[in-house]
């Protein structure tokens, strides 16, 4: 049993890197996962299903697929659906065989979620439950919004969905229309809430998959259309710029030093002003203040040699230069995707999604600069291929902190990106740099794994070891789940004003920051983890579930205890991962 929980984490790892899924694709483990869940899934016995009948409406996940379903939801991280789906069609065949087994992840999506023909349909010998199960599926992988993206992007997912709504509609009469209620349409319901609505736990309202018992059995409304109806947003978290200007002048009084005060004391009396505030008043972080403390505090530092770690790049492109480049088809719903969140939480304004590609494009422009040209006589990465595989979340979240004012996000991008920080919160910043040594760029692994993800691991053993027992009985590394938060800045995970505080922590405080946050995290959840380990669902909790109660202020000391114990070994590897 020791040896499985092991093989279980040790896949985790290998599956939350590109090269990591060609090499369980090359093994033949990824054909053989596929097959055994179509065995238990679409093969099952006939005297297990007689003896044990299903509860109505179905039972999500039928027992004997759990295994399989956990395997998948392990399996697919966004790197790995990258690789394995990446620019590629599905089959749609106008037939197909009843004996037709999938072998591939591409197959499973044609056969099990994007269910759009009547050819599919007739193929499954149990479609109810084996639609349910890929609907299921499909709403954990696109909790990472990378994923989401690009299924959406490639396959219009949520069309897709609404139109199965559309086609579960009884004409009662010619003005009343209703939804028919059953385990599809209930499944289907709660997923479109999910992958359309972005928010943290306070931001968002997501339907529950079960009905009720009474006269009432699903209270909550269908849709078969965008917009969203509005009983699944919240209206309690909107920004409303109350008292802005007096939190922005309460900040700036707190970090008035004398103009005579040499940097690295200015430097140093800020991150001490930074930490006083976040223990006794963190909600003054945010809106205008949090814009001018950071513009203030990241230009002092990018004209500090000794808090510079990347040199300095002249870039001269102009509007007209980037004006005929064309972002990728992720990226532009990506844009959508933050304007959305932007105007809910009433930051952004109509005009943001252009001024949101333009700082966008200007980024590409400015990290190509800084590219190395990747030779390798291996196989290369799809994820090397081209510009950043996802979305730029981090340019995405600060274009919010900014209130969507382009020309501040862009200057600070360009003062930012010389801070070591940069590294570990703009994943893009790194692409395929020529400041990483030739084989981390050719095993397209970003230093956040090896270096944040690792130490992430190393420290929960000892900090929150039942914590990371229960990860290690689960067979679930918890590096896949911290690569998931940093990676989209924790979007629908926290709500913004804690995404706010986790960014300011680490460029106030310093990347190690961000492993110390994730520990903080694990220490919040440890409860939560235990249980869901007995129910063994563990992945799946941390993957759909927001971080309900956690606040970055509520563990500042706790933070500052681990900085002390650990922060020369994590500093020191962090500055590590340049070429020497």
């Amino acid at each position: 049993r020791h040896k499985k929980f092991d093989y279980g984490v040790l896949v985790t790892q290998v599956a939350s890197t590109a090269a990591g899924t060609i090499a369980l694709q090359s093994s033949g483990f990824i054909n053989a996962l596929i097959t055994e869940l179509w065995t238990n899934l679409e093969c099952g016995k006939d005297d297990v299903r007689v003896t044990h009948p299903r509860a109505t409406p179905v039972d999500p996940i039928d027992q004997s697929c759990q295994k399989s379903f956990l395997g998948l939801v392990t399996l697919l991280s966004y790197p790995a659906i990258y690789e394995l789906v990446g620019n590629q069609d599905l089959p749609n065949k106008a037939e197909y065989s009843l004996r037709e087994v999938p072998t591939c992840i591409i197959d499973i999506i044609d056969r099990l979620i994007i269910l759009n023909s009547e050819a599919k349909i007739r193929s499954l010998f149990n479609y109810e439950q084996s639609h349910i199960f890929g609907l299921r599926l499909l709403s954990v992988v696109c909790c990472n919004l990378d994923t989401l993206l690009l299924l959406e992007a490639q396959y219009q997912v949520s069309e897709i969905l609404l139109n199965a709504q559309e086609e579960n509609i009884s004409e009662t009469s010619e003005s009343h229309r209703d939804f028919i209620i059953d385990g599809l349409s209930v499944e289907r319901n709660h997923v479109l809430v999910r992958i359309n609505l972005i928010g943290g736990p306070m931001e968002r309202i997501l339907p529950p998959r079960i009905l009720q018992k009474g006269d009432d059995p699903y209270p909550w409304p269908m849709f078969s259309s965008y917009p969203l109806p509005n009983c699944y947003l919240s209206e309690g978290t909107r920004n409303t710029d109350q008292k802005q200007d007096d939190l922005s002048s309460s900040v700036n009084k707190n970090l008035e030093f004398k103009m005579s005060d040499k940097q690295t004391e200015w430097i140093e009396n800020c991150r001490r002003q930074f930490c006083k505030m976040m223990k006794a008043k963190p909600d003054i972080i945010s809106g205008g203040a949090l814009v001018e403390l950071l513009e203030k505090f990241v230009l002092h530092l990018s004209e500090s040699p000794s808090e510079c770690y990347f040199p300095s790049v002249v870039y001269t492109a102009t509007d007209a230069n980037v004006k005929n480049e064309s972002l990728s088809l992720v990226q532009q719903l990506g844009i959508k995707m933050t304007v959305r969140y932007g105007k809910f939480l009433n930051l952004l304004k109509d005009s943001a999604e252009s001024d949101l590609t333009w700082v966008l494009k200007h980024c590409e422009r400015f990290l190509t600069q800084q590219q190395a040209h990747v030779k390798s006589s291996l196989h290369i990465l799809f994820c090397l291929q081209g510009s950043y595989a996802g979305h730029d979340w981090f340019v995405s979240s600060l274009f919010m902190i900014m209130l969507g004012d382009k020309e501040k996000t862009f200057q600070f991008l360009q003062q930012f990106s010389r801070l070591l920080t940069s590294a570990f919160l703009w994943l893009p910043r790194l692409q395929v740099s020529r400041y990483l040594p030739v084989d981390t760029i050719e095993s397209g692994i970003h230093p956040i794994y090896f270096c944040s993800a690792h130490y992430i691991e190393m420290l929960l053993k000892t900090e929150v070891p039942l914590v990371f027992s229960a990860f290690h009985m689960s067979g679930f590394a918890p590096s896949q789940i911290c690569l998931q938060w940093i990676t989209q800045c924790f979007w629908n995970y926290l709500d913004w004003i804690e995404i706010c505080h986790y960014i300011a922590t680490c460029i106030f405080l310093g990347p190690d920051y961000q492993v110390y946050i994730c520990i903080a995290i694990f220490k919040h959840l440890q409860q939560d983890i235990l249980q869901h380990t007995q129910t063994q669902d563990l992945q799946v909790f941390l993957k759909e579930e927001a971080l309900h109660g956690f606040r970055v202020s509520d563990y500042f000391e706790y933070m500052e205890i681990l900085e002390q114990n650990y922060r020369p070994v994590l500093l020191r590897d962090m500055r590590n991962i340049r070429v020497q």
